[in-house]
């Protein structure tokens, strides 16, 4: 028999089937709680919704604006790229305006114009046998300087360069390096490596004090010029430069010359002046190739007997030293020959020699 479901009846119909029943006691079907749990139920429903729905908006208008802020970007990067290559092309322009033939080399020179740094388009210019570079204001010497490998001649003198890169260093072919009236402290060990090379002027950096042992391996080398910077003890790199003929370290703050200084046997003329040199050693009568002898503005005291063995001699000055005895030369024959005397030097050093020996031990 079919059971009938009277008016009044609060079971629950099909439609509610296979839900969870509630944990609160049944009420009768006009129960007014009823109400609003179904309504709580579809309010938090719709906050949620609403919540998730401004998130993804949110999401979505923060990728448009990143796409954007890209887009611009990329915008102004293809900009800068395309001036980039322009200004490389007006460097580039600017550059072969100042490359000249000489002594048949092909050379750059710039003079007297602000290049604190040289350009990247200077790299397709590999071609240059020399760079004449002066009074510039040049901060730097670019790394790519190591691709000039036809490169003979570097003169980056009168600027502002602050540092040599050990890029130098693979240039096995260049043959002078000038950076005089610059800024250095010191010298890479990599300069050793450019075999070479015959000519180095680093004159007049003032803070320079020392050079590496490595330069020792430039067995061309032939003229050296160290003057004006701060020296105090003679590098021995220099003693062991087989082919050096010149050398100048006047202006420096050298107090003596090594013991071994003889091993330069093939110098012929060395500065010395505006030292503090005290004395000079005995080794220095064994250097039979000197013919040119500068030690003015010393502190010398005597000078050494033994250079009376210095037959190759041609030119000493020997003035503004301290030195101990009192030599007058004789008066010459005729006025002009008075005139061309040079009072401290060869004469004055023999006549000084002959006094010291006629005075006897001190």
């Amino acid at each position: 028999m079919t059971n009938k479901k009277s008016p009044g009846s609060c079971a629950a119909d099909d439609r509610g089937a296979g839900l969870p029943l509630s944990r609160d006691p049944p009420g009768p079907c006009g129960d007014p709680r009823a109400l609003p749990r179904t309504m709580t139920g579809v309010a938090v429903c719709a906050g949620s919704v609403c919540t998730v729905k401004a998130l993804w908006e949110g999401r979505i208008q923060r990728l448009k604006e990143d796409r954007e802020n890209e887009k611009e970007r990329s915008k102004r990067k293809s900009v800068r790229g395309i001036a980039l290559v322009w200004q490389d092309r007006i460097n580039l322009a600017r550059l072969k305006e100042k490359v000249i033939t000489e002594e048949g080399r092909i050379v750059l020179r710039i003079e007297k114009e602000e290049w604190k740094s040289l350009p990247n388009a200077l790299q397709q210019m590999t071609y240059l046998q020399e760079w004449q570079i002066h009074r510039t204001g040049l901060e730097t010497i670019p790394r790519f300087v190591e691709k000039f490998d036809s490169l003979l001649v570097l003169d980056l003198s009168r600027n502002s360069v602050k540092e040599i890169p050990k890029e130098i260093g693979q240039l096995t072919k260049l043959r002078e390096l000038y950076v005089s009236y610059n800024r250095l402290r010191e010298v890479p060990e990599e300069l050793g490596g450019c075999e070479n090379l015959e000519k180095l002027d680093l004159a007049v950096n003032r803070d320079l004090c020392d050079l590496p042992e490595q330069l020792s391996n430039l067995q061309r080398l032939y003229h050296l010029d160290l003057s004006i910077n701060s020296f105090t003890t003679f590098p021995s790199a220099v003693l062991n430069m087989p082919a050096l003929e010149w050398l100048d370290m006047g202006s420096n703050k050298l107090q003596e010359l090594p013991d071994d200084v003889a091993r330069m046997e093939n110098l012929h003329t060395i500065w010395l002046q505006r030292n503090e040199i005290v004395h000079l050693p005995e080794a220095i009568s064994k250097l039979k190739n000197l013919s040119t002898l500068v030690l003015t503005s010393n502190k010398l005291q005597k000078i050494p007997i033994c250079m009376e063995e210095m037959i190759n001699l041609r030119f000493v000055n020997l003035r503004d030293n301290p030195l101990q005895l009192q030599v007058t030369l004789p008066q010459c024959e005729n006025a002009e020959e008075e005139e061309n005397r040079e009072l401290f030097g060869i004469e004055f050093m023999q006549a000084y020699i002959q006094e010291l020996k006629n005075s006897g031990p001190a």
